[in-house]
């Protein structure tokens, strides 16, 4: 397993990486024959009004899987202790359900009910965009459904996952909604149809798919 550790505004001295490999390799212990790499990326936040400054987040690449987690505290070691019990219970979650999918019988697809478009996103909130580019991030994005794009989502700890769909061969973004439930955003041409090959409209293909069961 290769485990990679950076830090931001943060020197990582051997105390820390010697900390960092120990609490990350006690939690991944059981799961490395299904995990290739892990990376750790420690930061400090300059911002004094920031009570939680010291931030550790964790990412894991398990059979073409990224499962992440991220916790802050005031405290660089309190964080990583944080971090280290929540991807352990991530690798849990998903381990399980590679489980019950192997021993499950084949079952029909679970119908997603479409929803019309919904024109304003943001409703009355003010958007607010960051002054620069803080951090790039690049990851391999192979076809799946949206339900498997559900399943990924409950493991990267975001609110939102950004996916490849199977179906349309386009990218997609899947985010949970504030009152419950899940969203899919998909691009739409200037001539109102997605890129759709049976030339459906976006009225039908639902640029904002709405759902609230996860299976």
């Amino acid at each position: 397993m290769k485990l990679v550790i950076q830090g931001k505004n943060i020197e990582i001295t051997n105390a820390i990486r010697e900390y960092v490999n120990q609490k990350i390799e006690k939690a991944v212990n059981h799961f490395q024959t299904m995990t290739t790499e892990v990376d750790v990326h420690l930061s400090v936040a300059r911002n004094p009004r920031i009570n939680t400054k010291q931030t550790a987040e964790v990412t894991i690449y398990a059979n073409k899987t990224i499962i992440r987690a991220q916790e802050s505290s005031e405290d660089l070691y309190a964080s990583i202790d944080l971090v280290a019990d929540k991807i352990q219970r991530q690798l849990r979650k998903y381990k399980e359900k590679l489980q019950k999918k192997t021993q499950a019988q084949p079952k029909t697809g679970a119908v997603i009910h479409e929803a019309p478009v919904v024109e304003d996103l943001i409703g009355d909130r003010t958007p607010e965009l960051p002054t620069e580019v803080v951090r790039m991030k690049y990851f391999a994005m192979p076809p799946m459904t949206i339900e498997e794009a559900m399943e990924q989502l409950q493991l990267v700890d975001h609110d939102f996952y950004m996916f490849r769909n199977a179906k349309t061969d386009e990218i997609n973004v899947l985010y949970e909604r504030n009152h419950g439930g899940y969203g899919v955003i998909q691009p739409r041409n200037g001539n109102g149809h997605t890129n759709h090959t049976n030339g459906k409209t976006a009225q039908n293909a639902a640029a904002v798919t709405d759902t609230s069961t996860v299976s």
